[in-house]
């Protein structure tokens, strides 16, 4: 099926609500391996690619495990990325603002070449939109709005604003924390706001990052400075503040130099002074948790399923776990001639996936409340549980693997 050919097929094996960066990795897994797959998206149009990753780096970044980059690896567009822009770390430093508590350790600990590489979401998702336009069987729309939802004796039918019905066995959505398809399909949502604000914008910094993740607990949340490497200069950063919505709009209008300022003491100068070089943006943080992963025919993924504070920066890794997952059941089922839309496809992952999506849950909104809270008791304690992690090595070594991914071992099928 060519791509022309999707335009007039209104009948799919899997037709995937938004082409995110977990969207477009799930249409390609699929893909393939031969699967027909309509990929909608709201969007008008693709990223123009011959931009992406030149000059500026892009505000919004994500830290990819090793997990992660393999499963890149496998769908074939790691190395296009690097053509672009990808950064790897080799080192993580972590301590905490109101005391002496710190850890760190490096890929040679935790046994491999890096910990993790910062990468600009339009970077990936540029690789995979070059991907899938190699992809026979992927059919992907732009400018396609989904406007109902309706259950059929075959499966699902997504009915779109242009008027447009199509149909599928299953259907997935990939549409983000808001996700419409989550909501017309009436799936509840357990979330609650953190009470924190992202700011994110890019610096320069006056020493080199070193290959080094950074981030310290600030009384008000943390800021993380993650290290990007432009046409060689290795002074970039891209920063992530997690702060109160008051901070937040007042870090947000200050001037380029007064934030760089307030960036640099805050981050203790230990990069030495800080230059501003993009305009500075406050994200909403909210803790978001499906109540179920769909019905019978429906399945959420990434976003749409959870959405994490971005403390550890796991929430693309979660949600290409996510699909990594589903496309294994998936490929499965049709192996045996099974509907890929049957309850027990879902069933099966919903059973794999939510368990390591809550416990990352759990585990980040403990860190916040924990390292959020101003307490002398907390501190004194927190302090004291840095220090002590730093120094044994069982414990350190557990944070390290699930800094790096290996919690999440990939499907067979993703290899």
């Amino acid at each position: 099926m060519t791509q022309a050919d999707g335009e007039a097929r209104t009948h799919f094996e899997v037709i995937i609500v938004g082409a995110g960066m977990v969207g477009a990795t799930l249409a390609a897994l699929l893909g393939q391996a031969g699967v027909s797959v309509a990929l909608l998206d709201a969007r008008a149009e693709p990223l123009a690619a011959e931009a992406v990753g030149r000059g500026r780096p892009a505000m919004r970044v994500s830290a990819l495990t090793p997990v992660s980059q393999r499963l890149l690896q496998g769908l074939g567009v790691w190395s296009w990325m690097q053509t672009r822009r990808v950064t790897p770390y080799h080192h993580m430093q972590v301590w905490d603002s109101e005391g002496s508590g710190e850890v760190a350790f490096t890929a040679e600990q935790a046994g491999v070449p890096e910990l993790g590489h910062i990468v600009e979401n339009d970077v990936i998702l540029a690789s995979l939109e070059a991907r899938l336009n190699e992809l026979s069987t992927v059919a992907v729309r732009y400018g396609a709005r989904v406007s109902g939802l309706e259950t059929t004796s075959a499966g699902r039918e997504v009915l779109l604003e242009d008027g447009q019905r199509l149909s599928a066995p299953l259907v997935v959505a990939a549409d983000g924390a808001q996700s419409p398809l989550r909501t017309l399909a009436g799936i509840e949502v357990s979330a609650h706001d953190t009470g924190h604000m992202a700011v994110v914008t890019t610096v320069r910094t006056e020493r080199a990052h070193g290959s080094v993740a950074r981030q310290v607990f600030l009384p008000t949340g943390p800021l993380a400075f993650l290290p990007l490497t432009v046409d060689g200069d290795d002074r970039y950063c891209s920063i992530v503040w997690s702060t109160s919505p008051p901070e937040a709009a007042r870090l947000v209008e200050l001037t380029p130099d007064a934030l760089g300022h307030a960036l640099a003491a805050a981050f203790e100068s230990r990069l030495g002074g800080v230059e501003v070089v993009d305009r500075a943006l406050a994200v909403p943080l909210t803790q978001r948790h499906a109540k179920t992963y769909g019905q019978p025919g429906l399945v959420l993924v990434g976003d749409a399923a959870h959405s994490i504070h971005p403390l550890a920066g796991q929430g693309v890794n979660l949600g290409l776990m996510d699909v990594a997952v589903l496309a294994e059941e998936v490929l499965t089922a049709r192996r045996r001639g099974m509907s890929i839309g049957h309850e027990s496809v879902l069933a099966r992952y919903t059973r794999r996936r939510r368990g390591d999506n809550a416990t990352m849950l759990a585990l980040m909104d403990g860190f916040r409340l924990l390292f959020g809270s101003r307490h002398p008791a907390l501190t004194l304690a927190r302090n004291l549980g840095l220090s002590g992690v730093d120094r044994l090595v069982p414990v350190k070594r557990l944070l390290m693997r699930q800094a790096t991914g290996h919690r999440g071992r990939l499907p067979a099928a993703c290899r």
